[in-house]
């Protein structure tokens, strides 16, 4: 799918056998699994080739980030299915030129989707490929700082669930809440990684785009840059500070997981131990000797029972007074 954005662009999807290229009037060409017409058009326009798939998937930094006879090509990797439930990224390549940014990718991130609806109502934000392109980025990042203030709320819920006292008192299937609890701190560090991989990808296309001379003759454009910067890194240290708290209640869990077996164990062991003395006093009463002191008493099989009730009452006694029970 082929958009064009700037003054005067249609707000719809174009087909490029039906526009010159020599005639556009776009500044951001945004291709989104494109055919090879679609390509083949936009090699026209900004007169270098197209990455492709394969060579977008590539993570070296000389194949992602790189200059060729004054275009820039950067690819980053950029967070989606969030709203979905799984949380992926895939890499996202920028082209950009003095007056056109192409964005070549196969998938379609929330960032992209709302900058397209602002830039259609507003094309003046897209009237400069550098301000589009920063467009962008600010979006990006914005997500991701809305993702991290969102698995921050996650992780207190979840340490809510674990430290509980409550829940944990009733101990009414144990197992399945901590499975649930378990399900919910592999989610949340699958999102976190993800989260991470997309800022750590954006810092250095950040830097790469800083460092282009280009780039260097905007004061504005570069202080937006490195606004972004920071706010890049300060997200890999709240991130850093996220992953660290998902340790801790990755072992809280194990642990409180470690206390519900143990508990279980104590009260087999308990149980063993209660039963243990009736059943020795069950096994010599069983025994097939002819001559017995109780054998022909009136009150043996009593005193048996007695014997045994007493024997099993006596340790139950003693581990509730110790509390074991």
């Amino acid at each position: 799918m082929l958009r064009l954005f700037g003054p005067g662009c249609p707000a719809a999807p174009v087909d490029p056998a039906k526009l010159s290229a020599a005639d556009c009037a776009a500044v951001w060409i945004d291709l989104l699994e494109p055919t090879k017409d679609e390509e083949r058009w936009t090699e026209q326009l900004i007169g270098q080739n197209v990455p492709t798939r394969e060579e977008m998937l590539e993570i070296e930094p000389s194949s992602r980030l790189y200059e060729r006879e004054g275009v820039m090509f950067m690819t980053m990797s950029v967070l989606y299915g969030v709203d979905e439930g799984e949380p992926s990224s895939d890499p996202v390549t920028f082209i950009l030129t003095d007056t056109h940014l192409v964005t070549l990718r196969y998938i379609d991130p929330k960032p992209f989707v709302v900058l397209a609806d602002q830039v259609y109502a507003d094309p003046m934000q897209a009237a400069k490929p550098i301000r589009a392109m920063m467009r962008i980025l600010d979006a990006v990042v914005d997500r991701l700082a809305d993702e991290l203030e969102a698995a921050g709320r996650e992780l207190k819920n979840i340490s809510s669930q674990i430290f509980d006292r409550g829940a944990r008192s009733t101990r009414r299937n144990p197992e399945l809440r901590y499975e649930a609890l378990m399900l919910r701190i592999g989610a949340a560090q699958r999102l976190l990684a993800k989260v991470r991989e997309t800022s750590v990808s954006t810092s250095r296309v950040l830097t790469f785009l800083r460092s282009c001379d280009g780039v260097q003759q905007h004061d504005s454009s570069l202080r937006h840059i490195n606004s972004l910067i920071e706010d890049a890194h300060a997200l890999d240290d709240h991130s850093n500070f996220l992953g660290d708290n998902l340790t801790f209640l990755l072992d809280a869990s194990l642990g409180m997981i470690s206390l519900e077996q143990n508990f279980v164990m104590k009260i087999f062991s308990v149980v063993a131990v209660v039963l243990m003395p009736p059943t020795l006093v069950a096994g010599v009463y069983g025994m097939n000797f002819k001559y017995m002191p109780e054998l022909e008493w009136l009150h043996g099989y009593p005193f048996a029972l007695s014997l045994m009730l007493a024997s099993a009452v006596l340790p139950y006694l003693i581990a509730r007074r110790k509390g074991w029970l």
